[in-house]
């Protein structure tokens, strides 16, 4: 049948193929070379049809063997890569307010104290040695002001009397009030309740303003701040979700942002987010550094492997798929429109519709219109 067909055409050709007469004018010889064109389409179109059918019938033909993907709608996640720290929320390192020579240090690294707790003592002898003297002179004070406020009751006495010995009292009690809070500043209590973290001051040592003596953290709430450029400001607010991973612990952590700062930082054109995380276990650690993952995209549709899309000469992307007829398959080729990829998947937003079967293995040699055999 092969041999045949062609033989057929050729024999056609030259019958048809005699030299015009000599006397032929122009227009004789274009309305023939039309006739002519249209009986080779006409046969053209008779062999395909017939190349077809033979294709279909010939079982020595050996067809390439492909495999195929189902297209499948699932929700498809986008994500943002950048680095963050991990910041305690009660991480302070505590001064003292005045300067003396340390006489008494309560607590040790890692020792856990409570909101009030005192934790360094700074020499206050003298401060004390003046509240024990005031102490006695307003314990006189007041017993002379109570007997001088007696014998004015019982009208005996003078007023000025009266108003000097509780003036004096008073006086004494203010004073004494100064010195309680002058003690008060030669001691460091906890500001809040955690851990000591560490301890700078030494008994003994000299205690100053500008000197720390002991550094205080609080891991039960904490926070990772991270930046990001401000391309995505977008696509990034206040509950946008988060993947955290903190690679020096191998810990994974899904959470929200609490917080999107208002500020673009003009030397890296940056703004600042804030995750709050709970820490129970007090395993992570202030300044731990951690991979965030922030989901800017997030949308149900048809996802499909990326290695799978191609482009033709003109840029236009495609994907090949399947065609049934009975155990043979054709190949089509079949635009589509991808919005963004993502580990190894693209979103595919037209051109595929549920079920359609794409070719998988046997993509890049495979080519329009050919048969195939689909296999495992």
């Amino acid at each position: 049948m092969k041999k045949i067909i062609p033989l057929l055409i050729l024999s056609f050709i030259l019958s048809c193929g005699d030299a015009p007469k000599k006397s032929a004018t122009l227009t004789e010889l274009a309305s023939e070379k039309s006739d002519l064109m249209q009986q080779i389409d006409s046969l053209s179109n008779v062999l395909k049809s017939v190349e077809e059918r033979i294709s279909k019938l010939d079982t020595t033909k050996r067809l390439n063997v492909v495999t195929a993907i189902e297209a499948k709608e699932k929700t498809f996640r986008h994500y943002i890569k950048v680095q963050g720290t991990v910041e305690a929320d009660q991480s302070v390192e505590l001064y003292p307010e005045r300067s003396g020579t340390i006489i008494q240090i309560f607590v040790k690294e890692g020792q856990q104290v409570s909101k009030g707790e005192t934790l360094v003592q700074i020499d206050n002898s003298i401060v004390e040695s003046s509240m024990i003297e005031l102490q006695t002179e307003l314990n006189l004070a007041t017993t002379t002001f109570e007997r001088q406020e007696r014998l004015w009751q019982q009208n005996i006495g003078s007023e000025l009397q009266f108003l000097q010995a509780k003036a004096k009292k008073e006086g004494l009690e203010n004073k004494l009030n100064s010195l309680e809070e002058q003690a008060k500043k030669l001691v460091i209590s906890a500001p809040f309740s955690g851990v000591i973290d560490e301890v700078f001051a030494k008994v003994g040592g000299v205690a100053a303003p500008q000197i720390p003596a002991i550094r205080l953290v609080n891991l039960n709430t904490i926070h990772v701040e991270s930046e990001v450029t401000e391309s995505y400001l977008k696509s990034i607010k206040k509950g946008t979700e988060v993947e955290l991973f903190f690679p020096s612990i191998s810990k994974n952590i899904s959470a929200k942002i609490n917080q999107v700062g208002s500020y673009i930082n003009p030397n890296n054109r940056s703004f600042k987010i804030r995750i709050n995380i709970n820490n129970p276990n007090n395993e992570l650690k202030a300044n731990l550094l951690a991979d965030v993952k922030i989901n800017d995209f997030k949308e149900t549709g048809i996802v499909i492997p990326t290695k799978l899309i191609q482009k033709d000469r003109i840029g236009k992307t495609f994907v090949y798929t399947l065609m049934q007829d009975g155990d043979i398959f054709s190949v089509q080729k079949t635009y589509i429109q991808d919005k963004m990829a993502y580990n190894n998947e693209s979103f595919i937003v037209d051109g595929l519709t549920p079920h359609a079967l794409i070719v998988d293995k046997g993509s890049r040699i495979v080519k329009a219109n050919e048969n195939v055999i689909l296999g495992e």
